[in-house]
């Protein structure tokens, strides 16, 4: 964090010459070299000199006026003096620039301390008054349109709307689920078994079956070996399996299908 240091009354070198210059009541543009010269020095060795990092920006200004004093000490030619430029013109330069940021300054800390004096009333507008919008003017809202230019809007509105439609999936149709049962299927099977005793997986799936029936076939056919209805052959992976009815021929017994809740959910 800076922190900012404060010379008795003087901010650094800069303050103290422009105090020394509105004491001396004299011109900014014309300043009498030697004189604040002197009167700085003497400012400057009753300084504290404990903290040299204040006392150094001092001895920098001192020097610098103890060049310029020395440069218009030292006698010129005509020649040379009207041709050289004045060595306080940089030093008058900044203390104009440090003078203007100082009176900136001293305005802004004015107008501070006079804001702090005023309060103000926060709005209580009505709320169907802060709702309100003046109506819309469809002169001016139709100002300049043509049917030209409603045709090259309503086009790109079009567009926009084509846009945002997927072409793959806008083509598909509409996917309904089909009930399967598998208490159902596990009496069809049965029901098939009973009547030809013999035959194969292939021959109890429906023409069209798709895959919902399938797997729910296949798993009635399961759960018919599992309770001891029917026997399942498969000589080799991915061939047709047969199936065998394990009922006596003209016996009919009730299934069993406790726990087929479970199997659906």
């Amino acid at each position: 964090m800076e922190i900012s240091y404060k010379l008795e009354h003087f901010e650094g070198p800069l303050d103290l010459l422009l105090h020394l210059i509105e004491k001396n009541k004299v011109n900014i543009y014309d300043i009498p070299i030697v004189e604040i010269t002197n009167q700085y020095l003497d400012y400057v060795n009753h300084m504290d000199q404990e903290d040299l990092n204040l006392v150094s920006d001092f001895l920098v200004m001192a020097a610098t006026l103890i060049d310029i004093k020395s440069r218009m000490l030292l006698p010129k030619e005509e020649e040379e003096e009207a041709a050289e430029d004045d060595p306080r013109a940089e030093l008058v330069a900044r203390l104009l620039e440090y003078k203007k940021y100082k009176y900136i300054s001293q305005e802004l800390a004015d107008l501070e301390d006079s804001a702090g004096m005023h309060l103000y009333k926060p709005p209580t507008i009505p709320p169907e008054v802060a709702k309100y919008q003046p109506p819309v003017d469809l002169d001016q809202l139709l100002d300049g349109l043509t049917l030209a230019r409603l045709q090259t809007i309503f086009q790109q509105v079009m567009k926009r709307k084509e846009d945002k439609i997927d072409r793959v999936r806008s083509s598909f149709g509409t996917i309904r689920k089909e009930p399967v049962s598998l208490e159902e299927k596990i009496g069809s099977v049965m029901t098939y078994a009973r009547k030809h005793r013999s035959f194969r997986f292939r021959q109890i799936l429906e023409t069209g079956a798709d895959k919902l029936e399938v797997v729910v076939t296949f798993l009635a056919v399961l759960e018919l070996m599992k309770i001891g209805k029917i026997y399942l052959t498969q000589e080799h992976i991915f061939d047709d399996m047969q199936i065998e009815t394990l009922e006596p021929e003209g016996q009919e017994e009730e299934l069993n299908l406790e726990g087929l809740e479970d199997i659906m959910e």
